[in-house]
């Protein structure tokens, strides 16, 4: 913290939850982690070395990549999730003939260029980053999402709350956060967001009717490129289940929930439960989910351990 970074306390989560409620609007950022994908603006996984050449010299090289756009339109279906417009976009890429699961001779449009994502604009910051997120999977080297101001003028007043609580803690380094909230603060009262060029030429188009997807969308193990309807793997044995890591909100712990208190008798497989941050696990605690977690059998909750799944698989 002496050096002005702003540093964490063991428990407190996974890195990404945290790091996306400092963001600025159409700002860029690199950080060591194939997962830094911010949900406004645009980053870049990047090695340690040049991390912390960035960091020293507030400058960093970029070959600026070709962008693929995907276009959703219409409206979500009952019992449709944003998690299945996730799987859709390798879905409908497999349908172009612009990815393959197939090793040999593999086709991936997205590998090394830019996912950009319009069609939502409506969608909450936390719902953004849930796609944004998931172009690491597609190898995709950044992502961004267009959204309306409104999300993100709430999103912003929600994380001056959080950090002035940081800095009541004793969070620090204080003069960091503090300049943070200063630059939210000139942001929102000037808000603007940069827009594509209505002329500008990508790769690849891939356009998604939200009308077309009736039934759920998943990734068949290990893959996360093989995207399946649900229907094609019906039947097929569950043998463990994970819910958790940076690809989780608070709304999926909440669903699961409800699931799970409607579902009558122990699970038929073994389920892990790891919410993303303390803040999340305390909250699921006081609106009692993790009662209902428990009285399901076979749930193993962890709170805010975001490798507990690897851990698990090594």
């Amino acid at each position: 913290m002496n050096r002005g970074g702003v540093s964490l306390r063991p428990g407190d989560g996974v890195i990404h939850s945290w790091l996306n409620r400092m963001l600025l609007p159409d700002t860029v950022g690199y950080r060591c982690d194939s997962h830094t994908r911010f949900p406004i603006g645009i980053s870049f996984p990047a090695g340690s070395g040049l991390v912390a050449f960035a960091a020293a010299t507030g400058v960093m090289p970029l070959d600026m990549p070709e962008s693929v756009l995907v276009r959703f339109k219409g409206k979500m279906q009952p019992g449709i999730t944003l998690r299945d417009l996730v799987h859709a976009i390798p879905l409908y890429a497999i349908k172009q003939g612009l990815l393959t699961v197939e090793k040999k001779g593999k086709k991936n449009i997205f590998s090394g260029r830019i996912l950009e994502i319009e069609g939502l604009p409506d969608l909450k910051v936390e719902q953004a980053f849930e796609l944004t997120d998931a172009s690491a999977e597609r190898s995709a080297a950044g992502c961004t999402i267009k959204l309306n101001k409104e999300p993100i003028i709430e999103y912003l007043n929600s994380n001056i709350v959080l950090l002035k609580w940081m800095i009541a803690e004793g969070y620090g380094d204080r003069r960091t956060l503090e300049r943070r909230i200063q630059g939210m603060e000139k942001w929102l009262a000037n808000p603007e967001l940069l827009e594509a060029d209505a002329d500008a030429e990508y790769a690849a188009v891939i356009d998604i009717d939200l009308a077309d997807i009736k039934e759920p969308i998943l990734c068949a193990p290990n893959d996360p490129d093989d995207a399946r309807p649900l229907s094609a793997v019906q039947g097929e044995k569950i043998d463990e289940v994970f819910i958790g890591s940076c690809m989780t909100n608070i709304g999926h712990f909440r669903a699961a929930g409800k699931l799970l208190d409607a579902h009558k008798g122990q699970l038929p497989t073994r389920l892990w439960v790891a919410p993303p941050t303390r803040m999340d696990a305390a909250q699921l605690t006081e609106e009692g989910y993790y009662s209902v977690f428990g009285k399901s059998g076979r749930v193993l909750r962890s709170l805010a351990v975001p490798c507990v799944w690897v851990t698990r698989r090594v």
